[in-house]
């Protein structure tokens, strides 16, 4: 290459440079707490709520969909906003306390006397799929804290689907949201069209007990 032609390319590729790193052509899109939707009956008093598991292409920076070829695929010019886990653990919070009454907070607990119950969700699908909608699917936990409370213990599993409006990030992350608020409803009153398994807890052997 001569030396002309290398001081025409070099503003070029300086040229395409800036265009790839131009901040305003990267969105970011927050995981907003969801409208509160009718008021139900506080059944948590306070509770914990561990941080929410997600699967790897879900706690990503970028914004993941599914395409025809049943790919999961992302664009670095599409990015959540904050942390995707402590984004949808604050948002979910927030939508069981207020639809609830209930105190509900992300760990770590800040308040001095401790919570009643402890909350743990974990994540096994949250994608916007192929077909137009978006996926939702897991298991919750509800334990009570300590023993001798005589409280049960719940395990159950949900399967939410919110359409989406557009195959766009902004709907991906609109979509979401519901599906929060519909996961929200759920935990806040121990129900769902999932599979329960109840227990309780077993009080410790007394070890002043005449045997």
């Amino acid at each position: 290459m001569t030396t002309i032609a290398r001081y025409l390319v070099a503003p070029l590729v300086l040229l395409a440079m800036a265009a790839c790193s131009n901040p305003e052509k990267t969105g970011r899109f927050l995981i907003d707490p969801p409208a509160s939707g009718a008021q139900v009956p506080n059944r948590l008093g306070t509770a914990e709520l561990k941080d929410v598991s997600l699967p790897e292409y879900a706690s990503g920076q970028e914004v993941a969909w599914q395409t025809a070829d049943g790919a999961v695929r992302s664009n670095p010019d599409n990015l959540w906003a904050d942390n995707p886990q402590r984004g949808f653990t604050l948002a979910l919070a927030r939508a069981i306390s207020d639809i609830s009454g209930a105190t509900v907070i992300g760990e770590p607990w800040p308040l001095a006397e401790p919570p009643q119950r402890r909350l743990e969700v974990r994540v096994e699908k949250a994608l916007a799929q192929a077909d137009g909608v978006f996926r939702l699917t897991g298991r919750y936990f509800v334990s009570d804290e300590g023993y001798g409370t005589g409280g049960a213990n719940h395990a159950r599993s949900f399967d939410i689907s919110v359409p989406l409006a557009s195959d766009q990030p902004g709907a991906v992350a609109q979509a979401l949201s519901q599906a929060i608020g519909q996961l929200a409803g759920q935990i806040a009153t121990l129900s769902g069209p999932g599979q329960t398994i109840a227990t309780r807890n077993r009080a410790p052997a007394d070890p002043f007990a005449l045997f």
